[in-house]
């Protein structure tokens, strides 16, 4: 089955495909993990993306029901370098293949990633459509240029959950097939934006009663339901465009300790009076270098962002910067002076890893237990 991807600038990329027949719009990125591509296949924050893998094979140890972090694949198509027709693990059920099969998303493989990755780098991520069912030039032309790309757009309404609910499942130890449920001792509300399963699930596992909200829900009906904490969840897409999310966080400063996640950083920041803005070409990975500025330690985080704060915008603001990005001295941290509120721009749930920045869980229990 042939395939093939067609970025807005014109340029072709002609391979094999495999998953799901079919085609896609979406903002074509790349992501530097070796590993995790069922979570990152799950993750709501690619909603619209078209994910590169730069580690040349994916699928070598299946999929499996226990790596989903949401309810569905929210990618508009994957490109390999090579696809495992053979994968081989103890937790393994179905492969990559047939998991894309079954859930509607393309896959290309055999094209030269590292010439798609370096021209991203260069020119910038860029719109793109990826087909298994149409390969002609002209046509795949005209269903590119009406779509409109990230910028400007909220399409957190896309992920969001469409009610509130209880969450009860803890971490669980594979080995041992342990779950982790300690009694709990606070009560916390998750807004979600395009949240990650693993955040929830630790969350419970410290010792947390969680109630996830969909991401339109108003500060006054957060508040009634007495929350020891707020947790702002990661997502898809421009913060800026996420108005509402912006005026809820504003509302509930000062009144709630506030741990923010991602987007959920970038919605903090945004709610303190600061800007974002769309990075060249983003931040994915499992492999990025984070100092902690209050100990001068270097984690190595997990992140998948496009757009980020900017510094300056916070340097009157009562907010002190607690990470930065090593690779870009790009924001990654911040810490209201004012307020009980802090933020991330990686990922300290991980899933798969890495595990540095679990201790910003502790953070979040003792600023709750302090308020």
């Amino acid at each position: 089955m042939k395939a093939v991807l067609l970025l807005e600038d014109g340029t072709l990329f002609e391979g094999k495909g495999f998953g799901a027949k079919g085609q896609g719009c979406g903002e074509v990125v790349f992501n530097t993990s070796m590993c995790g591509y069922q979570e990152i296949l799950t993750d709501p924050s690619y909603h619209e993306q078209i994910i590169t893998m730069t580690y040349p094979l994916i699928g070598n140890y299946g999929t499996n029901e226990a790596d989903w972090e949401s309810r569905k694949l929210f990618v508009r198509g994957l490109i390999v370098k090579e696809n495992c027709p053979y994968p081989s693990n103890w937790r393994h059920q179905v492969s990559l293949d047939q998991y894309l099969q079954d859930n509607g998303v393309v896959g290309l493989e055999g094209i030269d990633t590292r010439k798609l990755v370096r021209h991203i780098r260069t020119q910038g991520a860029m719109r793109g459509i990826i087909s298994s069912s149409e390969t002609a030039v002209g046509k795949l032309k005209a269903k590119l240029d009406p779509y409109p790309g990230l910028i400007g757009r909220d399409i957190v309404q896309d992920v969001t959950a469409t009610k509130a609910y209880e969450w009860n499942k803890g971490t669980i130890d594979v080995i041992e097939g342990t779950e982790a449920l300690p009694e709990t001792e606070f009560n916390v509300v998750a807004i979600d934006y395009g949240i990650k399963q693993n955040i929830l699930r630790l969350l419970r596992s410290h010792a947390c009663q969680v109630t996830v909200v969909p991401a339109q829900t108003s500060a006054q009906a957060i508040l009634a339901k007495k929350p020891d904490g707020v947790l702002l969840s990661n997502g898809p897409g421009d913060p800026a465009a996420v108005h509402y999310g912006i005026e809820t966080v504003r509302a509930l400063l000062g009144k709630v300790p506030i741990f923010g996640i991602c987007l959920g950083h970038q919605i903090l920041a945004l709610a303190l009076g600061g800007k974002t803005y769309k990075l060249k070409f983003g931040h994915r990975g499992a492999n990025h270098p984070v100092q902690d500025l209050d100990t001068g330690k270097i984690e190595i985080t997990s992140q998948n962002h496009g757009f980020c704060v900017d510094l300056d915008s916070l340097r009157d603001k009562d907010v002190e910067l607690t990470h930065i990005n090593l690779n870009d001295n790009t924001l990654e941290g911040l810490r209201c002076k004012k307020f009980k509120a802090f933020s991330v721009q990686y990922h300290p749930e991980a899933s798969p890893g890495p595990h540095d920045s679990a201790y910003l869980f502790q953070s979040f229990m003792a600023m709750m237990k302090n308020r």
